[in-house]
């Protein structure tokens, strides 16, 4: 056997292990999936104020508005909570059918 047929045969064995190992790894550029935070959950909670000389109506709408305002900051925090937790389970998920193990940080 010549010398150069060696390394043909041995450049077409070393092509095609590279070739089989590339196409079994997945691919790295894929980020995880991610989810968008609603609009709701990241506007800034605004609770209402008493005017300067506040009258007894006005105490009582006020304390009103406020228990409306803070069911509606609390509703927002509860949907902001969901969010990430759905997006944690899509990315462990992500990561498990990938193989990936462990968690990011």
């Amino acid at each position: 056997m010549t010398p150069i047929n060696l390394w043909i045969r041995t450049g077409s064995v070393a092509s095609l292990i590279m070739i089989a190992s590339c196409a079994a790894s997945p691919p790295r550029s894929a980020p995880p999936p991610r989810l968008d935070l609603p609009v709701e959950a990241t506007t800034p909670c605004r609770l209402d104020r008493l005017p300067e000389r506040p009258t007894l109506a006005d105490l009582e709408t006020s304390y009103m508005a406020r228990g409306a305002d803070l069911v509606a900051c609390d509703a927002a925090r509860r949907l902001a909570v969901e969010t990430l937790g759905a997006e944690r389970a899509l990315q462990e998920r992500w990561r498990a059918e990938r193989g990936e193990g462990g968690r990011s940080r």
